[in-house]
């Protein structure tokens, strides 16, 4: 066997037997995330989160994607804390803005606390199960808008669930110096159909194609020269 054959031998079988808990929304960016620690070998427990979000289209996605590669999906409804987390344009009556993620309008998707919020309970869920750690879907192109998307978030979340039970669990962000197009290049390698995934921000039945996650999405294709296999409204 060569070098390069062992190589990907070893990234298959890397995780074998070894269960991991994958923060997963049904986005492109969780998706690889998902299907990527599957296909190392790890048993991949798929966890999502209803947190009021107005773009719930995602959800009936993920929950799609696991029944047809037979993931033990887990939906966990947390709408009630939706009152707690007020004033950003995925949970209230804000119009959700247009344009690249850079921009600042950008900064009215930020959901107050979210990721910490979502860790820590998939933390608990991977204590409960005996998993070793906890897998999410940030990465650079977040650090601009989203605080909780930071390496340095990434990293203290990763100390204090080391030590906040018996078990420690590893928080990991495989993609955090990568961007959108590392990723969606990441995943076409591996062969992985995007039209599984849902990105759109305001949860029509169509891509709105206008809103910083649907931009981002659009630029992450074109740039690996590959064509969106989802359909758009523009």
């Amino acid at each position: 066997m060569s070098d390069g054959q062992n190589n990907t031998h070893d990234e298959q079988t890397k995780g074998l037997g070894r269960k991991v808990v994958v923060i997963y929304s049904g986005g492109m960016d969780s998706y690889t995330v998902l299907r990527q620690a599957s296909a190392q070998g790890f048993e991949v427990h798929p966890v999502a989160f209803n947190y009021g979000q107005r773009h719930s289209k995602e959800l009936g996605v993920a929950a799609g994607v696991c029944k047809k590669y037979g993931y033990p999906f887990q939906l966990v409804d947390v709408s009630s804390i939706t009152p707690l987390i007020k004033g950003s344009a995925l949970t209230d009556d804000i119009d959700v803005p247009e344009g690249h993620y850079e921009e600042a309008s950008m900064q009215q998707t930020v959901v107050p606390n979210r990721n910490m919020i979502m860790l820590s309970m998939a933390v608990g869920y991977a204590v409960s199960i005996g998993a070793e750690a906890v897998y999410f879907g940030a990465h650079s192109g977040d650090h601009a808008i989203y605080p909780d998307c930071r390496t340095s978030f990434v990293e203290a979340m990763n100390a204090v669930c080391q030590i906040a039970n018996y078990e420690p669990v590893d928080i990991r962000a495989p993609f955090i110096g990568q961007s959108k197009i590392d990723i969606l290049r990441i995943g076409l390698a591996l062969g992985l159909d995007y039209s599984e995934t849902w990105t759109c921000y305001k949860g029509l039945e169509k891509a709105c194609g206008k809103c910083g996650s649907c931009q981002e999405r659009l630029e992450a294709f074109a740039l690996n020269n590959a064509v969106d296999p989802i359909e758009y409204y523009s």
